[in-house]
């Protein structure tokens, strides 16, 4: 029998362990990716275009933020002190504080007339900008200078290209879903012609 110091059996004991939480960590991110890719989902299929006058966005714990009560009550407790992107916008006649994605708060300006997808509160993408705003933005970043961004805003930029980039490897899959379903269909349908004329 081959006699194995207690360090090299500890560190085998810890490879194991970590292997196994590596593993378990993979399983459940996957989970928790398939649940937001239909909350998401979700979210689009209930989105509709609007127009918005906005007047100002910020970034705020939610309990600042002065959402509705509704709202309010339906967070957990540890959301109400995480800081979201909120815009505050005219709706029509209305002023409502809205919740905005992540991923697009640095696309929405800061004052002017915006076209969005709306989903209750929450903006989930700027579909065009009138001429107008387009030009305020222009001589905003002609005017200022370029200032160095946070680590958040690092972080959120990254966040949106990686969620653009999941968002087309979605719709690929999709296609390819659909190309294989399409493929079937016809193949099925040439065994039935098959099957008639014989």
């Amino acid at each position: 029998m081959i006699l194995l110091s207690k360090a090299v059996i500890i560190s085998i004991i810890v490879l194991v362990v970590m292997i196994a939480i590596l593993v378990a960590l993979y399983f459940f991110g996957n989970k928790l990716q398939e649940k937001q890719m239909a909350q998401r989902e979700q979210i689009d299929a209930a989105s509709q275009p609007a127009t918005l006058f906005i007047i100002d966005k910020k970034i705020m714990p939610m309990r600042d933020a002065k959402l509705p009560k509704m709202v309010m009550d339906q967070a957990p407790k540890r959301y109400q002190r995480a800081k979201i992107p909120v815009v505050k916008a005219k709706v029509g006649p209305q002023i409502m504080t809205l919740i905005c994605d992540e991923g697009i708060y640095d696309d929405v300006p800061q004052h002017g007339e915006v076209k969005v997808m709306l989903s209750g509160i929450y903006i989930t993408s700027v579909k065009t900008l009138h001429k107008k705003t387009k030009k305020m933005q222009e001589a905003e970043a002609a005017s200022g200078k370029k200032r160095k961004k946070s680590l958040r805003e690092r972080l959120m930029s990254k966040q949106a290209s990686y969620q653009k980039q999941l968002d087309y490897e979605i719709a690929t899959k999709k296609s390819k879903e659909e190309a294989k379903k399409q493929k079937a269909a016809e193949k099925k349908k040439r065994e039935r012609e098959k099957k008639i004329t014989v």
